[in-house]
C-alpha cells in the first residue's frame, strides 16, 4: 500500500510544508517518487516518520536527526552510536519530565490553595504570617 503526501500529513498531524521541508533536509531517502515526482510514502516511511517526531519532540535539532538517518541508511556498522543517541535522548526527556513534574506539584499547590479558599470564602484561611500569589 502506498500514500499521498498529504495522506500521510494527514495521518501523522503534521503539514505536507512540513514533509516536504523534512524531504529538503534529507530525512526522507528512502521515500519513492513516481517518474513525475510525485512521492509515495510506504508503511515503514511513516514509522520513520514518526520516530523523527519523536526525536524532534524532544528537542533535537533537524541537523542531528539527519545524521540519525544517515547511520540507519549505514546499517549495522552504526548499531552503537544509535543506541548511545536514545540513551541521549532518554536522558533529555527524564530531565524534561522532572520539570513538567516540578511544575505539576506547584500547579496542584494551587489547586489546593484556591479550592480550600473558594470553600472556605475566603483566602483568610491561608493568611498567617505569609503572602501568597
Amino acid at each position: 500500500m502506498e500514500y499521498s503526501i498529504g495522506e500521510v500529513a494527514k495521518e501523522l498531524n503534521l503539514t505536507v510544508y512540513t514533509l516536504r521541508y523534512y524531504d529538503k533536509e534529507g530525512l526522507l531517502p528512502f521515500v519513492n517518487r513516481t517518474s513525475s515526482g510525485t512521492r509515495l510514502f510506504k508503511e515503514s516511511d511513516i514509522e520513520a516518520l514518526k520516530v523523527i517526531e519523536c526525536l524532534k519532540s524532544t528537542g533535537m535539532p533537524i541537523k542531528e536527526i539527519k545524521t540519525f538517518i544517515d547511520w540507519v541508511a549505514d546499517g549495522d556498522a552504526t548499531l552503537q552510536q544509535r543506541y548511545d543517541m536514545f540513551l541521549e535522548r532518554k536522558a533529555v526527556v527524564e530531565a524534561q519530565m522532572e520539570e513538567i513534574n516540578k511544575t505539576m506539584e506547584l500547579i496542584n499547590h494551587k489547586c489546593n490553595y484556591y479550592k480550600t479558599a473558594l470553600d472556605a470564602g475566603t483566602e483568610d484561611i491561608h493568611k498567617k504570617d505569609k503572602i501568597e500569589v
